[in-house]
């Protein structure tokens, strides 16, 4: 079989250290044990458990299962090979993170555990391949080829995630990047009680925030917000009615995406609290600038993106915390999803940094000429 560069790689990376922040969250407390650290393989049937951790060990690596098929398959490997190295993978990534669970005080390791992570990744990799035998892996290759420009992984990777990040509720809708406070506090902790120049800690003092965006201010950042993602997908789509397909799907996603963000934080009843006219005025606004957008060469849409990007990413900053946020996180904090959420909230914060980067390498390349 062919090698083609497969988005599936950069995401069962990006999916591999989900699985280690999940299991290793909140890493503190680190200690000594007396006992093997391989002791829990031997124990026996644990006295309380809960559907919810059967359920979530097992469908937690399915993805996994997938991607890392998806990645073997699509480089080269036959697809039982694929499996099993899938399964493999999957056997010493789940190993690795239930030894490691020993020294932290929060967690418990668990050999369930670690049979029902391996169960869901030999399943994920089970449906890759049927998914592969019935040819679905072929035909992506083609729609692919139809519709993206050869060495997209990149981009494709970055529109997959894209909604990801959205599920971590942001201080205005598509608000993805609002990271400087954050490393704000986390740079403060690491370097109390170091002599610092004036200016350093002036900065990590200064709130970047504001207690309200200007008028019109959450209006462009929710379009620049829309805007972002379909400029990622300009850069690697065909020029033509896809893209314009793209721009409804970004939409829509967006749509869905702070919907369920929404219902998750705040309870379904408020699941379209955020549907207020602003909010909609600014999705008809960035998708109006993204169709017209759409019409610009590759390398010119990466240029619009950079700007487009540092622009939204400007404006989140300077956004003011919901009040509603900090009473949803602690529920998040006291309960069982906030492995998963904090992920979530790691790629909402790096996401657009990641498209910058991204969208630079592209200018630079010639693929783009």
């Amino acid at each position: 079989m062919a090698r083609h560069r497969s988005s599936a790689v950069p995401l069962a990376w990006l999916y591999a250290a989900l699985i280690v922040y999940a299991s290793l969250y909140p890493f503190t407390g680190w200690r000594l044990i007396g006992a093997p650290p391989w002791a829990f393989l031997a124990q026996p049937w644990p006295r309380w458990w809960t559907a919810f951790d059967l359920v979530s060990n097992l469908l937690g690596y399915l993805p996994f299962g997938a991607l890392v098929f998806g990645a073997l398959v699509r480089t080269g490997r036959r697809g039982v090979v694929g499996v099993v190295l899938a399964v493999l993978v999957a056997a010493v990534m789940s190993l690795t993170m239930e030894t490691l669970q020993n020294f932290l005080p929060s967690r418990v390791s668990s050999n369930v555990d670690l049979a029902l992570n391996v169960l869901g990744a030999a399943l994920g990799a089970v449906l890759g391949l049927a998914l592969h035998l019935l040819g679905w892996v072929g035909r992506w290759q083609l729609l692919r080829e139809r519709w993206f420009i050869p060495h997209s992984a990149g981009g494709l990777a970055l529109i997959v995630l894209w909604p990801i990040g959205l599920l971590f509720p942001a201080p205005v809708p598509l608000g993805v990047g609002q990271v400087l406070g954050p490393l704000q506090e986390l740079l403060s902790n690491l370097l109390e009680g170091t002599p610092l120049p004036n200016w350093v800690e002036g900065w990590l003092q200064t709130d970047p925030r504001v207690a309200d965006l200007p008028p019109g201010s959450e209006l462009v950042a929710v379009a620049l917000g829309l805007m972002a993602p379909c400029l990622v997908a300009f850069v690697i789509a065909r020029a033509g009615w896809r893209r314009l397909l793209l721009v409804a799907g970004a939409a829509g996603t967006g749509v869905a995406a702070t919907t369920l963000s929404t219902a998750l934080n705040f309870g379904p009843d408020h699941a379209f609290a955020w549907h207020t006219p602003v909010v909609v005025a600014a999705f008809i606004a960035g998708a109006a600038g993204a169709t017209i957008a759409a019409t610009l060469p590759r390398r010119i849409a990466a240029g619009l993106g950079l700007i487009v990007l540092t622009a939204l990413v400007t404006l989140v900053t300077q956004a003011p915390e919901d009040p509603y946020f900090a009473e949803s996180l602690n529920a998040w904090e006291q309960g069982r999803f906030i492995r998963f959420h904090g992920a979530a909230q790691w790629v909402g914060w790096l996401w657009p940094y990641a498209a910058m980067a991204y969208l630079l390498a592209r200018l630079g390349s010639r693929d783009d000429a």
